[in-house]
């Protein structure tokens, strides 16, 4: 009985590592994808204080539910490291020690930290007790449920942007300082029905140089070539999103357009500035 015993265990013990030899062999790509989850961000080159010339703050929107935005906005849950802009966003907040602020500070994006729980709220996750019946007596009884953070509203990222002449290298550059992931969803009446009204509401800033490794190292979609896919950072770096611009730094406390401008007004009043800073670059060159 002793030697069935043994040999049952050895036979186990066997066929358990031949499995789990056969799982490690399972790939899921032809080849091992290194270049990505290794590379580093591009570092910005140092500028002078002496050498900017003119400088702008500008902020524009990027709606993720334009076509040239998509990769940004899917999956909207986690396909093995593939995830969404906002996904890994929240991600780095939560195990990479990345820093999230506060969007009640209209003068500076980047003083009041949140906490995880703020940034839950602004999602409107966390512990809930609910009423649910009872599969039994199918009476009403209170039940804690854990709500998830409803990323999947998130349709819109703010930006923040610097715009500057480089007098050292005689060209305009411009370099993103904030994201803010924005919620836009419909407002529920007094049953929790959505109803037509659309709300929009900015969750949290995140100061990009600090999220840049972790964008470097996951990468965006591509839909005509998977082996050809580039990072979040080489996304953003090469400016391949589709926005437009809804404020720029102004003497009115840095108003947004839309407070003065609504419709086709406030599309044109964005044109003006984009073409104002396409003018200023071509101005400061002597011929």
């Amino acid at each position: 009985m002793m030697k069935r015993v043994v040999l049952f265990l050895i036979g186990f013990t066997l066929i358990m590592g031949f499995v789990s030899t056969n799982a490690q062999d399972v790939l899921k790509e032809v080849y091992t994808r290194e270049h990505i989850p290794n590379k580093n961000p591009v570092p910005y080159a140092y500028v002078r204080e002496a050498d900017v010339m003119w400088a702008k703050d500008i902020y524009r929107i990027i709606d993720l539910r334009q076509k040239q935005n998509l990769a940004l906005y899917y999956p909207l849950k986690p396909i093995g490291d593939r995830m969404s802009l906002v996904q890994l966003l929240l991600h780095g907040i939560d195990n990479e020690g990345i820093r999230a602020f506060s969007p009640e500070d209209l003068k500076n994006e980047f003083t009041i930290p949140m906490t995880r729980d703020q940034v839950d709220e602004a999602f409107e996750a966390g512990i809930d007790t609910l009423k649910v019946p009872d599969i039994n007596t199918g009476q009403l009884i209170e039940t804690v449920v854990d709500k998830p953070r409803k990323t999947e509203q998130v349709k819109q990222i703010l930006v923040k942007e610097k715009w500057f002449f480089d007098k050292n290298h005689s060209v305009m550059k411009v370099r993103i300082v904030g994201l803010c992931p924005i919620r836009v969803y419909n407002q529920l009446d007094d049953e929790g029905m959505p109803t037509e009204a659309i709300l929009k509401k900015q969750t949290f800033w995140v100061y990009f140089p600090e999220v840049r490794p972790i964008l470097a190292n996951h990468e965006v979609f591509n839909r005509n070539n998977d082996a050809q896919r580039i990072s979040y950072d080489d996304f953003f770096w090469q400016r391949r999103f589709d926005s437009y611009i809804i404020a720029e730094s102004n003497v009115y406390e840095n108003r947004w357009i839309s407070s003065y401008s609504q419709g086709m007004d406030a599309l044109l009043e964005s044109e003006k500035v984009k073409s104002y800073l396409f003018n200023m670059e071509h101005d400061l060159w002597e011929y």
